[in-house]
């Protein structure tokens, strides 16, 4: 990469140049009849030279698609390795304890009307004026490879006017989400939606948010620690009016709802068993409270419609932009949450769907999982039965309890996973997109990925019928050995 930052203007010139060409495989005919993509940060290519990581990519992980971070706050798919993890075999071998986020391309404000907040002020200062997209678009360009734009919904709560945007609780107190239906919000999504289909050649975005309503946070139906039952949300203005607006439920209701499952999560963690036990009173109140799953279905069924808004902006613009999203890996975990991962209703306004199968941190996150809804759900039973009857009802055929966070999951949770989601993806033109795990963190103690369970994962995904990968989380995470062994999978697969 060279010392002075690529402007927008110096990028659109060379885009020019190699457009025509650009359009062409530069690889195997064979490797670009699968969408194989991988997940990577702006300081990848900072630290490693842009033309040698896309060496590394092309040669290595057979890698065709590449999915550029371009918008989070948070270290999941930015930065480099997160603090304390080991750093892998390249790049930089220190920490970027300076991390901050944002927008890693050039913002262009005529995009962005009405959004609460200065679209200026999201611009990420981690590496000057450098534009990414500018930086990293034509040169993959040129080797055949296409440009997904990656944004993911993690924000940072000290960005000037974003009070404006966030959710409500339960006692009328911000939270550091941000609420779906806020007209400032929408309006920032669908503006850097525009800015980046009109300012760069690309050919797809997605995004993604790892959330879920009310009912499970309130119940942390998910593998993150246990959440407190108040401060869920969204019961702000713009929700009740939407609320009253659509006459579906009335909002008090749904507070009172809300209030007593606050109450019963705090004595279930408090070790109160129930008279009739954890199971049979959960039911209970959703039967006194239908407003309960009302509101879940509502937050769902708001963030589908953003999802659609998104998506025709997009497409407005330039017809042949794919657009799609992240499908959190809560869904192999939460019934309630895969319930309503809908993949042929999510078809109606996906063009893709990057479905989460991390097969090594699955095994630790199921476990998670199981800690958290022992204690209130699924408190009848022991934690190996709350597995079990998990299992059972997700189609899984994975290991013990006490195993699973040194084992990860196997390769056939991937096959499983890959063949429920295209089969429900069948008569649609959806393409289904599996998220490999190559290198997420985990806990010191517990799995870690390999080469051989990296080739077993690519080799089910694409053996069941996927119709491409997407290696996951971010490249400057991943150990080359392991980044091989999924390109070695990938070819061994398109030889037949």
């Amino acid at each position: 990469m060279s010392d002075e930052p690529l402007t927008r203007r110096n990028f659109m010139k060379s885009a020019a140049a190699v457009a025509a060409a650009a359009r062409l495989s530069a690889g195997s005919a064979a490797e670009q009849k699968k969408t194989v993509g991988i997940q990577v940060g702006a300081v990848s290519f900072v630290d490693e030279g842009t033309e040698q990581v896309l060496d590394i990519l092309q040669q290595r992980g057979a890698v065709n698609t590449i999915f550029l971070a371009v918008f989070t706050y948070g270290r999941g798919i930015a930065g480099r390795q997160i603090p304390g993890q080991p750093l892998p075999d390249h790049g930089k071998q220190e920490y970027d304890l300076d991390f901050h986020g944002g927008n890693y391309a050039s913002v262009h404000p005529e995009f962005y009307r009405d959004t609460g907040i200065r679209p200026e002020d999201t611009r990420a200062p981690d590496h000057g004026q450098l534009d990414i997209v500018a930086e990293v678009l034509p040169k993959a360009r040129a080797r055949g490879m296409r440009v997904f734009l990656w944004a993911e919904d993690v924000w940072r709560t000290d960005i000037p006017g974003i009070e404006k945007l966030q959710e409500i609780d339960l006692y009328g107190r911000r939270t550091n989400r941000l609420c779906l239906n806020n007209p400032y919000h929408r309006n920032f999504l669908l503006g850097l939606f525009e800015d980046y289909t009109r300012s760069y050649d690309i050919d797809g975005i997605m995004w993604g948010s790892e959330r879920h309503g009310a009912l499970g946070n309130a119940l942390s139906l998910s593998h993150g620690g246990a959440g407190d039952p108040a401060r869920v949300g969204c019961f702000c203005a713009y929700c009740e009016a939407k609320c009253k607006r659509e006459g579906r439920f009335d909002f008090q209701r749904v507070k009172e709802g809300y209030l007593e499952l606050e109450r019963w999560v705090r004595a279930c963690r408090a070790g109160e068993r129930p008279v009739d036990g954890y199971y049979v009173t959960f039911l209970r109140l959703l039967m006194r409270y239908p407003e309960l799953l009302a509101w879940e279905q509502f937050f769902h069924d708001s963030l589908r419609e953003l999802y659609r808004l998104l998506r025709e902006r997009v497409r407005s613009i330039k017809s042949h932009v794919l657009v799609g999203w992240h499908i959190w890996h809560n869904n192999s975990f939460s019934p309630f949450y895969r319930a309503q991962q809908d993949v042929r209703q999510l078809s109606q306004c996906s063009d893709f769907l990057k479905v989460v199968m991390y097969h090594n941190c699955a095994g630790e996150r199921m476990a998670r999982y199981i800690d958290n809804v022992a204690t209130t759900l699924f408190g009848d039973l022991s934690k190996q039965h709350a597995l079990e009857f998990h299992y059972r009802i997700l189609n899984y055929a994975e290991r013990s309890y006490d195993e699973i966070p040194f084992t990860g999951f196997s390769a056939d949770y991937v096959a499983r996973e890959t063949r429920r989601a295209l089969e429900a993806a069948q008569g649609t033109q959806v393409q289904i997109w599996p998220g490999i795990d190559i290198d997420i963190p985990t806990d010191p103690k517990h799995s870690k990925s390999s080469p051989e369970g990296t080739r077993a994962a690519v080799r089910a995904a694409l053996q069941a019928g996927a119709h491409g990968i997407i290696l996951s989380r971010k490249y400057s995470e991943m150990r080359l050995a392991n980044l091989e062994a999924a390109g070695e999978a990938v070819r061994e697969f398109l030889k037949g």
